[in-house]
């Protein structure tokens, strides 16, 4: 079966982070989380919720897979069909992977380093919850072009924002030379107007002279 959210909670229960494999509503994946810190303070001793690596508690709908990292739990919501010898693998790679990609396991680390988080989780679990073939070393990899990817678009679209605006001054300049022209000219034929009109009222003097 699949992996229905893959999250990283704190220790009381606040979500971090999630992303869902399949469709679900948001309310749904909201539900699960906050059943979660409930479900591992009445586990009864011996399942494993306490001081081990990692473990699980189930619902009659769902599995959590979760290990405790630090503050944190890094947490699978699964069917309960899930190959749990799978999905215990998964976890696995993402104690790894977190760590590595948000540079620590403090709740601040998590919030800034959101955004490769999740797509670390995209590399490691694919559309559908299911496990896909990758390592820390092909996320590192993939992570690395993305970000350069990023950055290339980022460079792109600020040189198109300059030569925007360059034209938008270019188009300005042009429109007040045009504008300081028709003035120049206007002014300059009011000026010729009036010597016209000058010229003329002079010659009429002297006619009557």
């Amino acid at each position: 079966m699949v992996v229905l959210c893959a999250a990283i909670t704190t220790k009381a229960g606040k979500p971090l982070l999630s992303r869902q494999f399949i469709e679900m509503s948001r309310m749904r994946v909201e539900g699960l989380l906050a059943a979660f810190p409930k479900l591992v303070n009445s586990s009864p001793p011996g399942s494993g919720s306490g001081g081990k690596q990692h473990t699980f508690v189930e619902t009659d709908a769902v599995r959590y897979v979760y290990q405790p990292v630090e503050a944190l739990y890094l947490l699978l919501v699964t069917t309960r069909g899930s190959n749990i010898v799978e999905d215990l693998e998964t976890l696995r790679l993402l104690s790894k992977v977190v760590p590595d990609v948000a540079g620590g396991l403090h709740e601040s680390h998590i919030n800034d380093s959101a955004f490769e988080l999740l797509f670390s989780l995209d590399e490691v679990l694919s559309a559908g919850g299911h496990k896909e073939e990758a390592s820390l070393s092909s996320i590192r990899t993939s992570l690395a072009m993305e970000s350069h990817e990023e950055k290339m678009h980022m460079m792109l679209k600020e040189s198109k924002e300059k030569a925007a605006r360059e034209e938008m001054q270019k188009k300005a300049k042009e429109i007040q030379d045009r504008n300081m022209k028709a003035m120049k000219d206007n002014f300059m034929n009011n000026g010729m107007s009036a010597l016209n009109q000058q010229g003329q009222g002079g010659a009429g003097g002297m006619s009557g002279f």
